[in-house]
């Protein structure tokens, strides 16, 4: 069985996420292939798009949201995530239980005795008057019932593990400010969610796979589960094997991929690219060995934004006024610090809220400071 090292993954990985070359997807196009941008963060799928799409116009994200196209749920790892609105219908009842049981991990001693089936129930007649509410609003509405879960418990099972709901505009929009409000999914987008099937199959998780694969191959079980949140989708991944190829990684585990999927050369250059917070391409691993270095993994799940330069982290960046900041992770050399700058440069006129405002270029280009490199002996090394 072929072996791939961790560089063949990488640009496999860089040319599914889209971040090899960027892509002419129309926008709705673009979050289907992903199968969603993680969004707890409202406005970093903007930039993730930014990096993946040419001549992306964050305006039409927007209008995708007002115009019910794509939304915002709690989804994959029960976490936000921005999401067709096809692919939201179809996928939510097939995570229905694993969202329960993540919400009840961090609330099992408060919903104690808290009939679970009622709850919904509950929750469901007062969100059905149509009227937007907030997680903490919904909780006080049932509170009275289930007096020592407390608000915060009862609120958050309902909208992220009972409910299939969704995030209403103006949360998420380019460049605007709201808190989280919830409609039922259902009131929102006219349609119930799609049951299981009757003869037991699992036709969603086979298509679970498949895109997953088709973002994030060649890939191990382990890599799905940690993507989805899902126990790995042991009958899904069976039925499909007979379509699928398999690798083996240095590690020894089995890959799975699809037979027409790239996989690019491994020596096929890869240009810097900007990740925003809690991007998939790297949290939608087990092994993210890939795309990061294990000395810092930590910063993959503390929200930190991430410079890919040869197509692995190797700096973290922030913005402070119109300026963007990075900070190298390991020494980079001239020629790297010449295409962070570059690409850091359009990534600041993309986010500059008034490219004409005083003190701004006028070119589309904004202001990047790198700064000084790491000592080279503190270079993470695999």
């Amino acid at each position: 069985m072929t072996v791939l090292d961790a560089r063949a993954l990488n640009r496999a990985t860089l040319a599914r996420q889209l971040l090899l070359d960027r892509a002419d997807l129309p926008v709705l196009d673009a979050v289907a292939h992903l199968g969603g941008l993680q969004a707890q963060e409202p406005q970093e799928p903007f930039t993730g798009l930014w990096s993946r799409l040419r001549a992306f116009d964050p305006d039409g994200l927007s209008g995708l949201l007002t115009g019910r196209r794509v939304v915002r749920t709690h989804l994959m790892r029960r976490t936000v995530h921005l999401v067709t609105a096809a692919d939201a219908l179809a996928w939510r009842g097939r995570h229905d239980a694993m969202l329960r049981q993540r919400v009840l991990g961090v609330y099992r001693r408060e919903l104690d005795g808290v009939d679970l089936a009622e709850l919904a129930a509950e929750g469901e007649k007062i969100m059905s008057d149509g009227e937007p509410r907030t997680m903490p609003e919904l909780g006080r509405a049932v509170a009275g019932r289930w007096p020592q879960a407390g608000p915060r418990p009862l609120g958050e099972m309902l909208v992220a593990g009972l409910l299939p709901t969704v995030q209403l505009p103006p949360r998420g929009l380019w460049r605007a400010k709201g808190g989280a409000r919830y409609a039922l999914m259902s009131a929102w987008l006219g349609h119930g969610t799609d049951p299981p099937a009757a003869d037991g199959s699992d036709p969603v998780g086979q298509a679970l796979v498949r895109r997953y694969l088709a973002a994030y191959g060649p890939a191990a079980s382990a890599d799905l589960r940690a993507w989805c949140g899902l126990a790995g989708l042991p009958r899904a991944v069976s039925a499909l094997r007979g379509e699928l190829v398999s690798f083996r990684d240095e590690r020894g585990r089995e890959l799975l991929d699809l037979p027409g999927a790239p996989r690019p050369d491994p020596g096929t250059p890869a240009p810097v690219r900007f990740l925003p917070a809690f991007d998939n391409a790297v949290l939608g691993y087990d092994d993210r060995g890939r795309i990061i270095d294990d000395a810092h993994r930590g910063l993959s799940v503390a929200g930190a934004r991430l410079v890919l330069v040869d197509g692995r982290v190797a700096a973290t960046w922030t913005v402070e006024a119109d300026t963007v900041q990075v900070t190298p992770l390991r020494g980079l050399s001239r020629a790297e610090r010449d295409a962070v700058t570059e690409e850091g440069h359009a990534l600041a006129g993309f986010l500059r809220a008034d490219p004409d405002a005083p003190g701004g270029s006028g070119d589309g280009r904004g202001r990047v400071r790198i700064a000084a490199s790491p000592p080279r002996h503190r270079r993470a090394h695999r």
